[in-house]
């Protein structure tokens, strides 16, 4: 028999042997059960940890966790001793001995001895009366099932009253029951098929797949029909439940990315439909709304730390409010002289856009800057079987949401936006009426702003911030306000969700980068045949 091959049957036997051993057997341990441990045969070694797993429990355990840190070593003239603190105990009594430093021998384990030992270790804790221990122990055997006794864990898991714990038990036995193949009883194998068709681990799967896979000579290479059966009927299961994890993650990847080009594209709407300005520096108040909250951050890491937590409460207003004020300038200094030319304006907000990236990487740097979650929004939930929802992720969606009604709410319920729209439909009657049209381009390009800026807020929480952070939505924040119709509020939100789930649902098939070209082809042949977007503007202006 070829080496290899020996070796691992003498692993897998071993390992098979580890576990169970404890349940029914206390041979208690000697030095010369232990020294071949010190030694470089392979089959020794292996012979000596399984009488050591035949060992009571309170002397194998010390044993195998001291194997685990190395601090097993050999002497000569005592034998197996572990190091305790700056104290040598002999590993059979547990007494202190007293050793010389320079005859010490390191213990020398491959890493299937280690598995072994790993094993072992665990095993020996399944049945602990501490639900941690026993937690940790069956998370080291989910790891690596393979190598866990099908009798240890079948002990185990009659005895676990953790109704969590005793399903992962159930899961590690069933690895251990196909393990041994047609060695199990037909009625172990189809409940193992069973427990595994409801696990949503990928590995499952693989366990599975062989009990339905045929030989070159096109036979089954699993003879029991009903085995057979049961695995197809299980994979089926598994792969139905993994389609129903993938459309659920990529409608919510496209929702969360959809409430990302909301918060984008939302201020960007309102200036553009008012203005009509092609604003290439939108992206910047994106870019000026994180770096806002990483100050707001750091103020609060240095200042309040005991308040850490709640520094976003602090941020929102500040990035609204340092984005709303750059915006102020920008239309007052530059934007205002420039109405009605919109080849000049788009230049020359593309050269400010320039120089705000080139001020902020003077001020902070040209690395990016990282901003923490709050505890509570760190982490996420099992939404599924296979699908995790990040909090973070949740948070902005909602958030992306609140920023909308608080913007309709200021369109539609307040003076400035009865000024706002009156001007955006008519701009020459709102001018004849009385309305101060110059006041409310300014004020309704700072309120844009000032929404990109908490949409720069919200972009800091999913993603480092840097000085380039705003080039990454401004094309997309252009497609979202053309195709939803120039200045409506509900075709925003219709297009940045719409475009978001377009992109999420085609990235798995063509990368990212061919789903952005092909979601810019729809639009262009979208806008071909309705110019005026989804939703048209109303007003004479806009149907004259």
């Amino acid at each position: 028999m070829h080496r290899p091959i020996r070796t691992w049957l003498c692993a897998t036997f071993a390992a098979l042997l580890l576990a169970a051993a404890p349940l029914w057997a206390a041979t208690p341990l000697t030095q010369a059960d232990l020294k071949p441990l010190a030694e470089d045969d392979f089959d020794a070694k292996t012979a000596a940890l399984t009488k050591l797993t035949q060992a009571p429990a309170e002397q194998a355990g010390p044993i195998l966790k001291a194997l685990q840190d190395d601090a097993l070593q050999y002497e000569p003239s005592v034998g197996m001793v572990r190091q305790d603190g700056d104290k040598y105990l002999d590993a059979v009594s547990g007494k202190p001995v007293a050793v010389k430093n320079d005859a010490l021998e390191s213990l020398t384990l491959n890493n299937s001895l280690r598995t072994i030992v790993d094993s072992a270790a665990s095993s020996l804790l399944l049945q602990s009366p501490d639900i941690a221990v026993r937690t940790q122990a069956i998370n080291t055997l989910f790891d690596q099932p393979e190598n866990a006794s099908r009798e240890g864990v079948e002990a185990a898991r009659k005895a676990e009253a953790d109704a969590g714990l005793r399903a992962r038990l159930d899961v590690i036995w069933a690895n251990t029951v196909l393990a041994q193949g047609t060695e199990a009883t037909r009625d172990a194998r189809l409940d193992a098929i069973r427990i595994l068709g409801s696990d949503s681990n990928p590995q499952s799967r693989q366990k599975l797949t062989p009990l339905v896979e045929k030989d070159e000579a096109g036979k089954y290479k699993e003879a029991d029909e009903d085995v057979r059966v049961a695995a197809q009927k299980a994979i089926d299961q598994l792969r139905s439940e993994q389609r129903r994890a993938d459309l659920l993650g990529n409608l919510f990847a496209g929702l969360s990315l959809g409430s990302v080009l909301l918060l984008a594209a939302l201020g960007l709407a309102i200036t553009y439909g008012l203005i009509g300005v092609i604003n290439m520096a939108h992206g910047e108040f994106l870019m000026i709304g994180a770096y806002a909250t990483y100050v707001v951050q750091t103020l609060f890491r240095a200042y309040a730390p005991n308040a850490f937590d709640w520094y976003l409460v602090a941020a929102l207003p500040a990035s609204f409010l340092a984005a709303g004020l750059v915006g102020f300038a920008l239309e007052r200094i530059v934007l205002r002289h420039l109405y009605g030319r919109p080849l000049e304006t788009l230049l020359a907000t593309f050269g400010i856009s320039l120089l705000l990236m080139q001020a902020v990487r003077t001020i902070f740097g040209a690395q990016n800057v990282e901003v923490a979650n709050p505890v509570w929004m760190s982490g996420g939930f099992d939404a599924m079987a296979g699908l995790v929802i990040p909090y973070n992720r949740v948070v902005i969606i909602l958030f992306a949401l609140a920023v909308v009604a608080v913007a309709w709410a200021v369109l539609n319920r307040t003076r400035l936006g009865l000024f706002v729209r009156a001007t955006t439909q008519n701009r020459t009657m709102a001018a004849c009426v009385g309305v101060r049209t110059w006041k409310v381009d300014s004020y309704a390009f700072a309120f844009g702003a000032g929404i990109a800026g908490l949409g720069g807020c919200a972009l800091s929480q999913i993603g480092n911030v840097g000085p380039d952070l705003g080039q990454a939505y401004i094309i997309d924040s252009f497609m979202v306000v053309v195709l939803g119709g120039v200045g409506q509020l509900a075709g925003t939100i219709v297009g940045a969700f719409g475009l978001g789930i377009i992109n999420k649902f085609i990235e798995p098939f063509y990368g990212a980068v061919l789903a952005k070209i092909f979601v810019l082809v729809l639009i262009v042949l979208f806008i071909q045949k309705r110019p005026q977007g989804l939703f048209a503007l109303k007003g004479r202006s806009a149907e004259a």
